[in-house]
Protein backbone atom coordinates (compact mmCIF):
# COMPACT_ATOMS: atom_id res chain seq x y z
CA UNK A 1 0.00 0.00 0.00
CA UNK A 2 1.74 3.45 -1.12
CA UNK A 3 2.47 5.97 1.63
CA UNK A 4 0.89 9.58 1.70
CA UNK A 5 1.44 12.53 3.81
CA UNK A 6 -1.39 13.83 6.08
CA UNK A 7 -0.87 17.82 7.33
CA UNK A 8 -2.43 19.59 10.17
CA UNK A 9 -1.40 22.72 11.67
CA UNK A 10 1.32 22.09 13.72
CA UNK A 11 2.23 18.07 12.50
CA UNK A 12 2.76 16.24 9.26
CA UNK A 13 1.97 12.50 9.11
CA UNK A 14 3.44 9.90 6.80
CA UNK A 15 1.33 7.06 6.42
CA UNK A 16 0.30 4.28 4.50
CA UNK A 17 -3.11 5.47 2.32
CA UNK A 18 -5.86 2.83 3.90
CA UNK A 19 -4.90 5.24 7.49
CA UNK A 20 -5.94 8.12 6.13
CA UNK A 21 -8.96 8.35 8.81
CA UNK A 22 -7.61 7.14 11.86
CA UNK A 23 -4.71 9.61 11.05
CA UNK A 24 -6.76 12.03 10.28
CA UNK A 25 -8.12 12.47 13.76
CA UNK A 26 -4.99 11.15 15.55
CA UNK A 27 -3.67 14.61 14.41
CA UNK A 28 -6.84 16.34 15.54
CA UNK A 29 -6.13 14.54 18.99
CA UNK A 30 -2.19 16.13 18.53
CA UNK A 31 -3.40 19.52 18.05
CA UNK A 32 -5.87 19.53 20.70
CA UNK A 33 -2.80 18.30 23.16
CA UNK A 34 -0.36 20.64 22.11
CA UNK A 35 -2.68 23.49 22.84
CA UNK A 36 -3.84 22.31 25.68
CA UNK A 37 0.15 22.45 26.83
CA UNK A 38 1.17 25.74 25.62
CA UNK A 39 -0.20 27.61 28.72
CA UNK A 40 1.70 25.26 30.87
CA UNK A 41 5.41 25.35 29.10
CA UNK A 42 7.27 28.00 27.87
CA UNK A 43 8.33 26.33 24.33
CA UNK A 44 5.22 23.78 22.63
CA UNK A 45 7.31 22.57 19.60
CA UNK A 46 5.25 22.21 15.83
CA UNK A 47 6.11 21.66 12.88
CA UNK A 48 6.32 18.38 13.78
CA UNK A 49 6.79 14.77 11.54
CA UNK A 50 4.36 11.59 12.67
CA UNK A 51 5.77 8.69 10.93
CA UNK A 52 3.09 6.52 11.88
CA UNK A 53 3.65 2.50 11.56
CA UNK A 54 1.21 0.17 10.42
CA UNK A 55 3.33 -2.61 11.66
CA UNK A 56 5.23 -3.57 15.21
CA UNK A 57 8.04 -5.13 13.36
CA UNK A 58 8.51 -1.83 11.27
CA UNK A 59 8.67 0.44 14.54
CA UNK A 60 11.39 -2.13 16.09
CA UNK A 61 12.89 -2.54 12.88
CA UNK A 62 13.06 1.42 12.31
CA UNK A 63 14.50 1.73 16.39
CA UNK A 64 16.54 -1.34 17.39
CA UNK A 65 16.45 -0.28 21.10
CA UNK A 66 12.66 -0.56 21.45
CA UNK A 67 13.09 -4.14 21.94
CA UNK A 68 15.65 -4.03 24.10
CA UNK A 69 13.89 -1.42 26.19
CA UNK A 70 10.98 -3.55 26.58
CA UNK A 71 13.07 -6.26 27.80
CA UNK A 72 14.34 -4.68 30.34
CA UNK A 73 11.32 -3.07 31.51
CA UNK A 74 9.35 -4.46 34.23
CA UNK A 75 6.96 -6.54 32.61
CA UNK A 76 3.74 -4.44 33.08
CA UNK A 77 4.95 -1.79 31.45
CA UNK A 78 6.47 -3.49 28.21
CA UNK A 79 3.47 -3.14 26.27
CA UNK A 80 3.23 0.36 26.48
CA UNK A 81 6.59 0.87 24.89
CA UNK A 82 4.85 1.33 21.77
CA UNK A 83 6.66 4.94 19.80
CA UNK A 84 9.87 6.80 19.46
CA UNK A 85 11.15 10.31 19.60
CA UNK A 86 13.73 12.36 18.14
CA UNK A 87 14.57 16.28 17.23
CA UNK A 88 10.89 17.00 15.80
CA UNK A 89 9.70 13.85 14.80
CA UNK A 90 7.89 11.10 16.51
CA UNK A 91 7.42 7.88 15.38
CA UNK A 92 4.19 6.01 16.40
CA UNK A 93 2.06 2.75 15.85
CA UNK A 94 -1.18 2.88 13.69
CA UNK A 95 -4.10 3.23 16.07
CA UNK A 96 -5.65 -0.09 14.67
CA UNK A 97 -2.04 -1.44 16.11
CA UNK A 98 -2.52 -0.09 19.00
CA UNK A 99 -5.77 -1.00 20.11
CA UNK A 100 -4.34 -4.80 18.70
CA UNK A 101 -1.40 -4.39 21.53
CA UNK A 102 -3.96 -3.49 24.83
CA UNK A 103 -4.19 -6.27 26.84
CA UNK A 104 -7.86 -7.00 28.05
CA UNK A 105 -7.73 -5.26 31.20
CA UNK A 106 -9.38 -1.94 32.09
CA UNK A 107 -7.82 1.11 31.08
CA UNK A 108 -4.90 -1.16 28.81
CA UNK A 109 -6.55 0.42 25.39
CA UNK A 110 -7.04 3.95 26.82
CA UNK A 111 -3.58 4.09 27.70
CA UNK A 112 -2.17 2.42 24.63
CA UNK A 113 -4.09 4.90 22.12
CA UNK A 114 -2.65 8.19 23.82
CA UNK A 115 0.76 6.68 23.21
CA UNK A 116 1.16 9.27 20.20
CA UNK A 117 0.65 11.87 23.05
CA UNK A 118 3.41 10.28 25.22
CA UNK A 119 5.95 10.58 22.36
CA UNK A 120 4.67 14.47 21.72
CA UNK A 121 4.84 15.16 25.63
CA UNK A 122 8.96 14.04 25.49
CA UNK A 123 9.40 16.47 22.58
CA UNK A 124 7.66 19.50 24.90
CA UNK A 125 9.51 18.28 28.01
CA UNK A 126 12.97 17.91 25.92
CA UNK A 127 12.34 21.70 24.27
CA UNK A 128 11.87 22.94 28.17
CA UNK A 129 14.58 20.77 29.77
CA UNK A 130 18.32 20.67 28.11
CA UNK A 131 19.11 17.57 30.28
CA UNK A 132 16.81 15.74 28.97
CA UNK A 133 16.27 14.50 25.14
CA UNK A 134 15.68 15.03 22.35
CA UNK A 135 18.18 15.47 20.79
CA UNK A 136 19.77 12.54 21.66
CA UNK A 137 23.41 12.61 22.50
CA UNK A 138 25.70 10.27 24.59
CA UNK A 139 25.40 13.30 27.35
CA UNK A 140 21.18 13.18 27.29
CA UNK A 141 20.85 9.66 26.98
CA UNK A 142 22.78 9.11 30.55
CA UNK A 143 20.80 11.53 31.58
CA UNK A 144 17.65 9.95 30.43
CA UNK A 145 19.06 6.51 32.11
CA UNK A 146 19.39 8.32 35.04
CA UNK A 147 16.67 10.33 34.98
CA UNK A 148 13.96 7.85 33.20
CA UNK A 149 11.51 8.11 36.25
CA UNK A 150 11.06 11.45 34.96
CA UNK A 151 11.18 11.81 31.18
CA UNK A 152 8.78 8.67 31.00
CA UNK A 153 7.04 10.20 34.02
CA UNK A 154 5.92 13.18 33.01
CA UNK A 155 5.64 11.91 29.15
CA UNK A 156 2.58 9.44 30.80
CA UNK A 157 1.32 12.05 33.28
CA UNK A 158 0.96 14.69 30.58
CA UNK A 159 -0.11 12.67 28.15
CA UNK A 160 -3.21 11.23 30.38
CA UNK A 161 -2.29 7.85 30.48
CA UNK A 162 -2.14 7.66 34.62
CA UNK A 163 -5.88 7.25 35.40
CA UNK A 164 -5.41 4.28 32.53
CA UNK A 165 -2.60 2.46 34.12
CA UNK A 166 -4.42 1.05 37.30
CA UNK A 167 -3.63 -2.72 36.37
CA UNK A 168 -0.54 -2.25 35.25
CA UNK A 169 0.29 -0.28 38.53
CA UNK A 170 -1.15 -3.49 40.81
CA UNK A 171 0.40 -6.25 38.43
CA UNK A 172 3.91 -4.10 39.02
CA UNK A 173 3.16 -3.82 43.43
CA UNK A 174 2.17 -7.93 42.71
CA UNK A 175 4.71 -8.83 40.84
CA UNK A 176 8.00 -6.96 41.32
CA UNK A 177 8.33 -5.97 45.14
CA UNK A 178 8.25 -2.90 46.70
CA UNK A 179 9.43 0.17 44.66
CA UNK A 180 11.69 2.23 45.41
CA UNK A 181 11.54 5.97 46.18
CA UNK A 182 11.89 7.89 42.97
CA UNK A 183 11.16 4.71 40.52
CA UNK A 184 14.02 2.84 39.46
CA UNK A 185 14.87 2.90 35.63
CA UNK A 186 12.91 -0.37 34.86
CA UNK A 187 10.25 0.87 36.53
CA UNK A 188 9.68 4.43 34.91
CA UNK A 189 7.21 3.46 32.72
CA UNK A 190 4.74 2.52 34.61
CA UNK A 191 5.72 4.29 37.66
CA UNK A 192 6.84 7.21 37.04
CA UNK A 193 3.46 8.99 36.27
CA UNK A 194 2.27 8.23 39.26
CA UNK A 195 5.10 10.37 41.25
CA UNK A 196 3.75 13.13 38.83
CA UNK A 197 0.21 12.91 40.03
CA UNK A 198 0.76 12.04 43.47
CA UNK A 199 2.71 15.55 43.56
CA UNK A 200 0.08 17.09 41.61
CA UNK A 201 -2.40 16.03 44.03
CA UNK A 202 -0.46 17.14 47.07
CA UNK A 203 0.74 20.44 45.92
CA UNK A 204 -1.06 21.32 42.46
CA UNK A 205 -1.07 20.77 38.73
CA UNK A 206 2.50 23.61 38.69
CA UNK A 207 4.49 21.90 41.01
CA UNK A 208 3.98 18.42 38.85
CA UNK A 209 4.54 20.48 35.51
CA UNK A 210 7.74 22.29 37.11
CA UNK A 211 9.35 18.33 38.20
CA UNK A 212 9.56 17.69 34.51
CA UNK A 213 11.95 20.26 34.19
CA UNK A 214 14.64 19.07 36.41
CA UNK A 215 17.85 19.31 35.16
CA UNK A 216 19.66 16.87 37.67
CA UNK A 217 17.96 14.15 40.05
CA UNK A 218 18.84 16.24 43.13
CA UNK A 219 17.08 18.67 41.23
CA UNK A 220 13.81 16.26 41.07
CA UNK A 221 14.28 15.21 44.61
CA UNK A 222 13.96 19.09 45.91
CA UNK A 223 11.34 19.36 43.48
CA UNK A 224 9.14 16.57 45.59
CA UNK A 225 9.53 18.82 48.61
CA UNK A 226 7.76 17.61 51.52
CA UNK A 227 6.81 14.16 49.48
CA UNK A 228 8.12 11.34 51.37
CA UNK A 229 7.98 7.67 50.29
CA UNK A 230 6.04 6.23 52.87
CA UNK A 231 3.30 9.02 51.38
CA UNK A 232 3.73 7.79 47.78
CA UNK A 233 3.56 4.53 48.64
CA UNK A 234 0.08 4.67 50.43
CA UNK A 235 -1.22 6.64 47.25
CA UNK A 236 0.22 3.98 44.96
CA UNK A 237 -1.79 1.15 47.26
CA UNK A 238 -5.21 3.27 46.79
CA UNK A 239 -4.23 3.99 43.31
CA UNK A 240 -4.10 0.37 42.53
CA UNK A 241 -6.92 -0.97 44.90
CA UNK A 242 -8.79 1.72 42.46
Amino acid sequence: MPWVETESLSFAARHESGQTGSVERLLDDLERFRTALEPRFEAVPGEIAVIVHPRSLMLSLAHPWLPAARMVSAPAGRRYFAGFYNRREIHVLAPSVLEARASEVAGSREAMLLSPRHEYAHLVVGANNPSLPPPFTPGTFRRYVRMAWVSEGAATYLAGQVPHMRAAVARRLREGGRPSFPPAARDALVLGGTVFDFLANEAGQPAADALALSQTPEDAMAALGSSTARAWEDYLAGFAAG
